[in-house]
């Protein structure tokens, strides 16, 4: 099942050239302005140009388009409320406004390694060190929140296939749990190898600051 934003595949499209910093720009570019005037024609012109876009990468179309369950039950779901308020249109809006972001966060993270990301929000981040904030733990708890995804989502398939085959995959209860206690698992592992190499303390500005 394709992920909502789903993972870096090497390639040599323009996109794959293009550097992390335009993209993000192209990303701002694509999607303010369908979601600041919320105009029909915008926002599905829009979400054809990024669709377009995504199709230049050379990924395939069933990777780079396909939809998750979940995010088109969500949609449904928006739709139907404003189609309910009798303003089916604005949920048009809403939707190929969500698509559309979507879609553009999907063109970074295909054509993009997830180091390179991080390195770059890292670094756009650093002039808020003044503030407070440590541009490392950033980086840091992003990259352990991109390996957990897919650990906890090979958790959820087993768990779910495991409950389907004693015929049980409908009990809600009996596949968070086991979900659950390995995320739980998954996280104390992690904060310990992280407590072994020293990360993770209070420590000064400045002080383990460097790669």
């Amino acid at each position: 099942m394709n992920g909502v934003f789903s993972l870096y595949v090497p390639g040599d499209s323009m996109f794959h050239r293009l550097g992390v910093g335009w993209k993000y720009l192209l990303l701002l570019v694509v999607s303010l302005p369908a979601i600041i005037v919320g105009d029909l024609w915008l926002s599905l012109a829009m979400l054809a140009l990024v669709m377009g876009f995504l199709a230049l990468t050379g990924v395939g179309l069933r990777y780079s388009w396909g939809i998750p369950a979940g995010l088109w039950l969500l949609l449904a779901i928006m739709v139907g409320y404003q189609v309910l308020i009798a303003e089916p249109l604005r949920g048009v809006v809403i939707a190929a406004n969500l698509l559309t972001a979507v879609y553009a966060s999907r063109l970074i993270t295909v054509t993009t390694p997830a180091h390179v990301l991080i390195d770059a929000l890292v670094d756009g981040i650093r002039p808020l060190r003044r503030v407070g904030v440590n541009p490392e733990r950033v980086g840091l708890a992003i990259a352990l929140m991109l390996r957990s995804i897919p650990l906890l989502l090979d958790s959820f398939t087993q768990v779910r296939q495991a409950a389907r085959a004693r015929g049980r995959d409908r009990h809600l209860f009996a596949l968070l749990t086991p979900v659950v206690v390995r995320a739980v698992g998954h996280a104390q592992a992690s904060g310990a190898a992280l407590a072994a190499r020293g990360l993770g303390e209070d420590e000064p500005d400045g002080v383990g600051s460097h790669p």
